[in-house]
């Protein structure tokens, strides 16, 4: 399922990694209050979840999701902790099934005009150009969208 529709009032994204639980629902409120609608929490730490379900559970408001998701088996754990979307840096197609069995909106990651076409097919406007920086960043999106224009 494309996260396009879920994220669509959201212009920017925070992107979070957190170590300590008793963070996360301060910050979130915080986002919240600054007019931020949504935040990706990273898988990059052992307390992830943990963070996702508290703010999941104490700021409804907002719209957690859960980021660095990199196999298929992560996709009933993220949403069991209330994430309501995932984000990974690549996408596979057991991940890219998984996430669609589970209705879970989802951003695949992809960095050249392959894998975008190749997400399109799959039905995903949203992805995540990654890694950016090291892919050419501003320049090389300005370069995909003349042709994906859609995307």
């Amino acid at each position: 399922m494309d996260a396009s529709k879920l994220l669509a009032e959201a212009r920017v994204v925070p992107v979070v990694v957190l170590d300590d639980v008793e963070f996360a629902v301060p910050l979130a409120e915080v986002f919240l209050e600054a007019g931020l609608p949504a935040i990706e929490i990273t898988l990059r730490t052992e307390s992830a979840l943990a963070c996702v379900e508290r703010i999941a559970k104490a700021v409804p408001d907002l719209v957690v999701g859960a980021g660095s998701v990199r196999d298929r088996e992560q996709i009933p754990a993220v949403i069991d902790a209330g994430a309501r979307f995932a984000v990974s840096p690549g996408h596979s197609n057991s991940l890219c099934v998984a996430a669609m069995d589970h209705k879970l909106p989802f951003v695949p990651g992809a960095v050249t005009a392959s894998e975008v076409l190749a997400l399109r097919e799959w039905g995903y406007s949203l992805v995540k150009f990654f890694p950016a920086e090291l892919a050419g960043g501003l320049k090389m999106i300005q370069a995909l969208s003349a042709p994906l224009p859609e995307t």
